[in-house]
C-alpha cells in the first residue's frame, strides 16, 4: 500500500516535471534565436559602413610638407596638430603617415631650347647625380626634353643608368628637322599640331607628362622642370597644364635655369608663371640661374622634401563626382606653413577608371 501510494507520487512529480521541461525547452529555444538575431544585425549594422565606404567613395590622399618660418623641414607631427578643410568645411582625417614610404614616380623635364644652349650641360650633370641620390628601389622615372618638340627620351624606368644616358642625349633644338610628329612612346599625344611651330612647348610638355605619363601611375608623384620659365609656341594654356597636373596628382617643382646674358636687357620673364603652376601643385620654384653649386643645393633640398613628406587621406562629405575642382587646406596647429596642392578633380567615375592602367 505504501509502496503504491509512494510510486503514485514519484510518477506525479515525474509528469509535473516533464510539464514543466516542454514549456521551458520552446523558451529558451525563443531566447537563443533571439540572440542570434540580434547578433547578426548587430554584424550587419557595423559591417554597412565599410561596405558603403568601400563601393561608394573615394579617399582623396594629400602628400605634403612642414615647414617653419625660415623654410626648415618640421618631421614627425602627429595626426593631431592637423586640419583638413574642403571648400572651407572641415573634413576627418582618416589615413595619416608622418614618414611616407610609398614608391616614388618621378618625372625630370628638361627644355633643350637655344635659351639653354650655355645651361644645358649643367642641367645634364647635376640631374644625373641627383638621379643617382633619390631613387631607390621600387621607385622609377622618366626623362622628356621639350623645344620645339617634345621628346620622350626614356619611359618610366628604374635605371638609373638609362635615365642618365637619356638626359645626356639631350640636344639643343630650333626647330631644324622639327614638325609634327607627336610624342615617342607616347601615341603622338593629345595635343593637336599643325605645321612646324617654333618655340618652347613648355606648357605641352607638362601636359603631356601629367596626362600620358603621370595619370596612369598611383603614389607619389613629383615633376622637375629645368627651365627658364618661358613657353612660347604651345596648343595648351598655363591653365591647362596646371589642370593636367592636378589630376594626374603630381607635385611640379621648378629649377629656373638661365642664362641672363642670353636675354639681354630686362632679363627673362617666366618665374611668375612657375610660381602658378608649383603653389597649386603643391611644389614650388627654385632659382638657380647658371650657377653650379646652386642646382646642386636645389636638387638637395627636393630631395630633402620628396622625403620628408606627411601623407592624409579623407573621405570628403561631398560624394558628388561631377568634375568641379574642390580646393583643399591643410592647416598646421602650430601655425607651421604647409606646403601642399591647393586641390583636386572630383572627377566621374567612369572617367577616372579610364585614366588607370
Amino acid at each position: 500500500m505504501l509502496r503504491t501510494r509512494a510510486l503514485c507520487i514519484f510518477l506525479l512529480l515525474a509528469l509535473v516535471a516533464a510539464a514543466q521541461d516542454v514549456h521551458m525547452v520552446p523558451d529558451q529555444q525563443d531566447r537563443d534565436s533571439a540572440a542570434k538575431a540580434q547578433s547578426q544585425q548587430n554584424k550587419e549594422e557595423n559591417e554597412e559602413p565599410i561596405t558603403t565606404f568601400r563601393a561608394n567613395v573615394n579617399v582623396v590622399q594629400l602628400f605634403f610638407n612642414v615647414k617653419d618660418k625660415k623654410g626648415a623641414l618640421i618631421p614627425s607631427l602627429p595626426k593631431d596638430n592637423f586640419q583638413v578643410f574642403e571648400d572651407g568645411k572641415p573634413q576627418t582625417i582618416k589615413y595619416f603617415s608622418s614618414d611616407s614610404d610609398l614608391p616614388l614616380t618621378l618625372g625630370i623635364l628638361i627644355d633643350s631650347s637655344l635659351s639653354q644652349q650655355n645651361v644645358l650641360d649643367m642641367e645634364k650633370q647635376v640631374g644625373g647625380a641627383f638621379l643617382n641620390e633619390i631613387l631607390r628601389e621600387k621607385d622609377m622615372a622618366f626623362v622628356m626634353s621639350y623645344d620645339v618638340t617634345i621628346d620622350l627620351l626614356q619611359d618610366f624606368t628604374g635605371s638609373v643608368r638609362r635615365l642618365k644616358s637619356a638626359l645626356n642625349s639631350a640636344r639643343i633644338n630650333t626647330g631644324g628637322g622639327g614638325g609634327c610628329g607627336g610624342v615617342p612612346g607616347m601615341g603622338g599625344g593629345p595635343v593637336p599640331c599643325v605645321g612646324s611651330p617654333k618655340g618652347t612647348l613648355l606648357y605641352d610638355a607638362v601636359y603631356l607628362a601629367s596626362h600620358d605619363q603621370m595619370a596612369q601611375q598611383v603614389d607619389r608623384k613629383a615633376m622637375i622642370l629645368l627651365t627658364d620659365g618661358v613657353d612660347q609656341g604651345s596648343q595648351n594654356k598655363l591653365r591647362d597644364a596646371i589642370e593636367a597636373a592636378q589630376k594626374a596628382d603630381t607635385i611640379v617643382y621648378v629649377l629656373l635655369c638661365a642664362d641672363r646674358g642670353f636675354y639681354g636687357f630686362g632679363g627673362y620673364g617666366g618665374e611668375g608663371e612657375m610660381k602658378k603652376l608649383t603653389a597649386e601643385t603643391g611644389g614650388r620654384v627654385i632659382n638657380v640661374g647658371n650657377k653650379m653649386e646652386k642646382l646642386k643645393n636645389a636638387f638637395d633640398q627636393i630631395s630633402q622634401e620628396l622625403r620628408s613628406q606627411y601623407n592624409i587621406g579623407y573621405v570628403p562629405t561631398n560624394l558628388m563626382r561631377d568634375g568641379s575642382f574642390r580646393k583643399v587646406e591643410i592647416r598646421s596647429k602650430d601655425g607651421y606653413k604647409i606646403q601642399s596642392r591647393s586641390g583636386y578633380f572630383a572627377v566621374p567615375e567612369k572617367q577616372a577608371a579610364e585614366t588607370q592602367p
